[in-house]
């Protein structure tokens, strides 16, 4: 358990290193959006991108607080494959976008 443990924090120190970058790039297309309307075409989808890194970082803080909070409702239960299995694909996608 205390290599689950390890590894949450590990993903959500990597989930919120992700959203600090990404908030502050989309500050910067936004600024520079603000300067020309015309460049919503060329920064649009780049934008866009960035707003659904954001929502992506969201679902997963998400899935790891109620994997948590399973957790501690049913401290003596051990987490089922299908827990464990999420647990790992956060990682996963963590390790891929930090």
């Amino acid at each position: 358990m205390h290599d689950l443990n390890k590894y949450l924090e590990e993903s959500i120190d990597n989930i919120r290193e992700d959203r600090d970058i990404t908030k502050s790039l989309l500050k910067d297309v936004m600024t520079y959006l603000a300067g020309d309307e015309t460049r919503h075409t060329q920064v649009g989808q780049v934008a866009a991108k960035y707003v659904e890194t954001l929502q992506r970082s969201n679902e997963q803080l998400v899935k790891i607080a109620a994997l948590l909070q399973k957790k501690v409702n049913s401290e003596a239960a051990e987490l089922s494959d299908n827990d464990k299995s999420e647990i790992f694909d956060l990682i996963k996608e963590s390790g891929q976008n930090g």
